[in-house]
């Protein structure tokens, strides 16, 4: 198979896979309050983690081929402070137009970030798997492994909030194409365009919004449904989840 097109697949493939988190969806309604506190404070704990682990010491590694240590974390931080602004702006303007409805709010939110995650993992795992196919496909299966909390973050909410599980199916799947979108944008502007400047602001204001969603959206949801020790045992088990993807990938 051609390199190019075996990249675009793997990279489809990698992204395609949030579709998994939509399985919570099929649990019994009884469950339902549990299913969310622990699916929120789960995707709490994952957002958090990928932000600490993998986001900012990457943004951190690609500025840092450009600027020398003081600079480096000042115009890191100042990035990761944008994106903290940039989500709240965000859940601000959504909050206007879905306030009575939050969980709707959140899985929306959650769609918009995780998309802006997506598209710069496209475009590394593209770069990664036609210069490296091993390399291409160790990192693949860590980010389809990691998209499955992702996937849950947004049709959990989306689901409980709608009670249609087409559109939690949707609204999935258009986060996990996002990563694809990535692969395309790589293949056709990365040489020009894109740099380790833009690369590392990307995923500095990324791991932002992500701290953002996680401290102010996804945990105070989940304690809101009274249920202190799956939001506990949900939080550490996306932390855990995501520490052994990145541990053995």
């Amino acid at each position: 198979m051609n390199k190019i097109i075996f990249s675009f697949l793997i990279t489809f493939l990698a992204g395609i896979s949030t579709i998994i988190g939509i399985i919570p969806c099929y649990l019994k309604e009884k469950y339902k309050n549990n299913t969310i506190s622990l699916s929120l404070a789960f995707s709490s704990g994952v957002m958090l983690c990928i932000s600490f682990s993998s986001l900012i010491p990457e943004a951190t590694n690609l500025l840092g081929k450009i600027f020398n240590t003081i600079p480096l974390f000042l115009i890191c931080g100042i990035f990761i402070i944008s994106g903290i602004l940039f989500s709240a702006l965000i859940d601000k303007k959504i909050e206007e137009r879905f306030t009575k409805n939050k969980l709707y709010k959140l899985g929306i939110i959650s769609v918009i970030v995780l998309m802006l995650h997506n598209i710069p993992e496209g475009i590394t795992t593209f770069i990664s798997t036609s210069t490296n196919v091993k390399l291409g496909l160790s990192l693949s299966l860590a980010i389809a492994l990691h998209n499955i909390p992702e996937g849950i973050s947004i049709a959990v909410p989306i689901y409980y909030a709608t009670k249609n599980k087409k559109k939690a199916f949707l609204y999935t799947i258009i986060s996990g194409f996002s990563e694809f979108f990535g692969a395309i944008i790589a293949y056709l502007f990365i040489a020009k365009y894109v740099n380790n400047f833009i690369l590392g602001m990307i995923l500095a204001m990324t791991a932002g919004i992500m701290i953002h969603i996680s401290i102010y959206e996804l945990l105070p949801n989940s304690i809101n449904y009274k249920k202190k020790k799956l939001t506990v045992v949900g939080f550490l088990l996306g932390i855990i989840v995501m520490l052994m993807c990145e541990f053995l990938f």
